[in-house]
Formats: structure tokens, sequence, C-alpha cells
């Protein structure tokens, strides 16, 4: 009797993302051992979110949700949780023994951590059996039932409530949309028979290298994506065509479909770079969940060579994230020295090692870009190093061509999963 209480009090005063305590259910999702619905903020009576519980033998029942803003939370909550308001914890979750993702959650209440979660993790979360989740010294596993069936019925709910309203809500598990319809971009074309096809979508930056608006970004920001549109901060979307790509050293060159001109675009640094040397990193990571602004990263070159040695790239430690890909870097007097690329997959180096490295990061040096450039006939620009500009200056004039580039594809499927 006390899991069904205290259930239902979760569903009553589940927060998302320190919104306030909610009302409802209204609507039902319930598949698969998943209870929930659609619910409404407390003080103003406007839809807020969807979501779902599941209990589990461990002792903790898990809430995944979806706001109206289309963002993702997961949460574990308990009875035996005694967190002090605004706590915040780092979880590992590690999806059927390979996939892995750390998520920061935060105790908007005493009994429950909740946490935002990354598309590419809902993708994973919906596709998975098995989640082990591990905070500190605890770890706890999860037998994922019906994940990408609730996924979607949360998703239908938040799509029809906020086309219809609370008081058309319903059984939001009719009519649901295949799973997966959140997932990050993975292109590719339809399959043959028992195969279909889902929209899918993601984000990265580019910048552009000349006045006739070339613009460079990494391959895999654009690889399978049937429309791709690009942006300055504060400006209206252009429709973007790819020019010429280049997998192997992980570049992509785009254009806008329409005639356009800019009038500032980035110059390459002519001059060798040296390790030890300041850099500053520009870029749109997690787009949609943080600020629709770009963000500004410090750091230094660690090393003029990558992973086992690959002398294209340079390792720094400006931090980036999902959404850096493509930005690019600069050297302290606002001249290009790469393009950013990779971060180290630390959850999959801690497995190997038993350690999590910290701000090993990746950049295309200036030779691999400028040959890719000049294979692609573009007039790009040099410019040697001239006195040191602050950072606010370097972002400042970055503004007028570093771009967000939003990906549209199709994802194939298998139609028997």
């Amino acid at each position: 009797m006390w899991l069904r209480s205290f259930v239902a009090a979760v569903l009553l005063q589940v927060c998302l993302v320190g919104t306030a305590h909610a009302k409802g259910p209204f609507g039902t999702v319930n598949v698969g051992g998943w209870v929930g619905g659609a619910f409404s903020n407390d003080q103003t009576g406007a839809f807020s979110h969807c979501a779902a519980t599941a209990p589990y033998a461990n002792g903790v029942i898990l809430v995944v949700s979806q706001n109206a803003a289309g963002i993702w939370s997961l949460a574990f909550a308990s009875p035996n949780y005694h967190f002090n308001k605004d706590e915040s914890a780092a979880i590992d979750v590690t999806f059927d023994g390979q996939e892995q993702a750390r998520l920061f959650a935060t105790a908007f209440r005493p009994d429950m951590l909740t946490a935002v979660m990354p598309l590419n993790v809902v993708r994973t979360f919906q596709k998975a059996s098995l989640m082990v989740a591990t905070a500190g010294h605890a770890v706890l596993n999860f037998d994922l039932r019906s994940t990408g069936p609730v996924i979607a019925a949360l998703a239908n709910c938040v799509t029809k409530v906020k086309a219809d309203g609370l008081d058309k809500a319903g059984d939001f598990t009719k009519n649901a949309a295949k799973p997966a319809t959140t997932a990050d971009k993975q292109g590719g074309p339809a399959g043959k028979s028992g195969k279909g096809t889902r929209t899918s979508g993601g984000f990265g930056t580019g910048f552009v290298v000349s006045a006739a608006g070339h613009i460079v970004t990494n391959n895999h920001v654009i690889d399978g994506c049937s429309e791709l549109k690009g942006n300055l901060t504060g400006e209206a979307a252009m429709v973007l065509r790819v020019v010429s790509a280049d997998a192997n050293n992980d570049l992509a060159l785009l254009q806008p479909s329409s005639t356009a001109t800019f009038k500032d675009f980035a110059r390459i640094r002519d001059r060798s770079f040296h390790s030890g040397d300041s850099v500053v990193a520009i870029g749109f990571p997690y787009h949609g969940l943080l600020t629709s602004d770009f963000t500004v990263t410090t750091g230094i070159v660690s090393s003029l060579s990558g992973m086992r040695n690959d002398t294209r790239f340079l390792q720094i430690s400006a931090p980036v994230q999902p959404g850096n890909s493509g930005g690019p870097l600069f050297d302290t007097s606002g001249q290009i020295v790469g393009v950013v690329t990779a971060k180290l997959p630390g959850l999959r180096i801690a497995a190997l090692t038993g350690d999590i490295p910290e701000n090993i990061n990746f950049a295309i040096k200036t030779g691999a870009l400028r040959d890719f450039l000049d294979n692609s006939v573009v007039p790009y620009q040099t410019a040697e190093p001239k006195g040191e500009l602050k950072t606010p200056e370097i972002a400042g004039n970055a503004r007028a061509y570093t771009m967000l580039i939003s990906c549209k594809g199709t994802e194939q499927v298998d139609a028997k999963k």
C-alpha cells in the first residue's frame, strides 16, 4: 500500500528541471508497467509536462518526463532518499553493458533526483533492455521494459496537449508515433524489405570562411541530412547545401542555397602553433537545452597530435560538448587554428582504466583544413597573428560568422523492433 501511495505522490508532485509542483495526471499513459499522463503547473494552471513512472524491486521508482519545451528528464525516486534541496549528483548510466553516459541530477525534492536526458541518451534508453545506474558507491540495475512505447506515448502526450489542451487529454498510448522520433541525427537512407524510416535531427556549429558564404563544419554534423539550415545568432535561418565533404578528415563545406554575401568571415592563421599556446573554442553545445546564443570556452593546446599520435589533430583543454562539433578554434589574435571535432569518451576510458579523463578534446589542424579548402577551390584568406585580443573581443568578432547548423534527416529502423 505504501508503494502505491508513494507512486501517486511522485506522479502528483514530480518536478521537471526545477518547475513548480504539478497537478495531474490529465489523460493516461499506461503501457508495460509505466503509468502517467499530462500535468499542469500548480501555480499557473498551464500545461507543464507529461510523465510516467515505473516501480522496481530495488525500491526505486523511475520517472520519465518530457516538458512543454521538449526537454526529456529521467528521475530516480525512493522514500528512503533524504536529499537536501538542490543537492546535485553525477549518475553514470550504462545500457546493455555497452552504451554509457553521465547524467547530472538535482534534488528538487528530498526523495528524488532528476536529470536532464540529452536526446542521444533518450534514444539509447528507449532501445535498451538493461540499465545500470552508478552514483558514488551505489549501483542499481533496472530491467527496462516497454521504454520504446512509453517514450512514444509521452511524446504523443506533449504534442496532443499542446495542440488540444488539457481538457481533451485522453489515452496517449493510442496512435502514438513509432519509438525514437526524438533521436539525435544518425544519417542513413531507407532500407529495403523489413525496414522503415523515421525523422531525426541534430545540431552542430560551423563558421564562414569566404565572402561567398562558404561554411566549414564537421562531416559527422551533416552526414545523412536531407535538409540543412544555418543561422547566425539572432538572425533567420537559411537553407544550406553541401559543396564537398571529406569523411576521412571529418570536414564538410556548405554554402547557402540562395545568393548570400558575408562582410565578415574567419581568417586562418598562417604561422606555426605550439603546445601550451592559449585557444578559444566557440560553438552551440546542447542547443535547445542551454543558451540559444553560442558559448565560449578557453584552454590551451595540450598536444600537437591527437589519438595514437595522429598529427592531423590538436589536443586541447578547452571544454567542448555535443553541438560544438564543427566550431572554430581561435588563437589569442582571433585567427583560426583548428576545427573542433571531438572529445575523449570519458566513461569508456574510465571503464578501461578506472579513471575518468578530464579536458581531453580534439580539433582538426589548419593544415588539413587548408588542403580541404584548396581541393574545394574556396577563396579563403590567411593572416598572421598580430597582437593579442581579449576573449570577449574574439567572441564579439566571431559572432558575425559563427553559425548554428541544424540537420533534418531520415534514419533507418528495423520494423521488427
